[in-house]
């Protein structure tokens, strides 16, 4: 069944904070699924305080870092390699948190800032591109001060690939090989764990995460332009898995 309103989109019983952004700005914004909804959840796991410097790592067209400071009150340098830096200051203009978000164009292997100058690190769907690397982490925990915190969001698998013998079709008929970067929050947790850089709070896969993922292509196929021939194929994938591979994780971490 096909999303027939956008106040569909609007969830308050299960995610407050975002069902008060108009969802039409958001589909606009669109790199991906929901991803405030995506970020509220994982908030619940970190430490957010009013006056912390926050990286917003693949912070795409802005919706996460526009959310991330209107509500914790935080400054964010949103950081992405693929959005120019003026397009998103013109989105953080508009929604009144200009002078909290600072726009940065960054390679996430190359990142342009002074060791520990950031309270946290935080990442909503991009950190499967850039982070799967065993040396990443060490890399990125150079950034954050002793004691700040790490958090992330990316689509996860309930088992690992390598465990199936292979990418299952219908999902290596949308993404191919990019599956294998789809890890399990224990693949998560143990990858993190064992570098003794971070203490890991918290690694689960998000509840109702197939659900909302759906959803969110759903509404973009029916509300935005050629939605339909983009977002079809999503459909089908998630349709055919059910929610039986497909999740996405949700990981914290602490800087020991």
């Amino acid at each position: 069944m096909l999303v027939t309103a956008l106040s569909d989109l609007v969830r308050p019983d299960r995610y407050p904070r975002a069902s008060r952004y108009d969802p039409a700005w958001l589909l606009g914004l669109d790199m991906g699924p929901n991803p405030l909804w995506l970020l509220e959840d994982l908030a619940r796991d970190l430490d957010l305080c009013p006056g912390m410097r926050i990286l917003d790592l693949g912070s795409g067209k802005g919706a996460t870092s526009v959310f991330l400071a209107r509500e914790y009150g935080v400054q964010v340098v949103a950081a992405d390699l693929w959005v120019a830096p003026e397009e998103a200051a013109a989105v953080f203009a508009d929604a009144d948190v200009g002078g909290q978000v600072e726009a940065v164009r960054a390679e996430a292997h190359a990142l342009p800032f002074e060791e520990e100058s950031f309270d946290a690190i935080v990442s909503v769907d991009a950190f499967e591109y850039f982070g799967t690397a065993d040396s990443y982490l060490p890399y990125l925990v150079r950034y954050i001060r002793p004691g700040g915190q790490l958090g992330m969001a990316t689509p996860a698998m309930t088992r690992e690939v390598r465990e199936l013998g292979a990418v299952p079709p219908h999902i290596k008929a949308l993404v191919g090989w990019e599956a294998i970067a789809w890890h399990t929050a224990e693949w998560w947790r143990f990858q993190w764990a064992v570098t003794e850089m971070v203490e890991v709070t918290s690694a689960r896969l998000q509840q109702g995460a197939w659900q909302d993922w759906l959803l969110w292509a759903q509404a973009c196929a029916e509300h935005q332009e050629d939605g339909r021939s983009t977002n079809q194929p999503v459909i089908d994938m998630l349709t055919a898995d059910g929610g039986e591979l497909l999740s996405f994780a949700l990981i914290t971490a602490r800087k020991n």
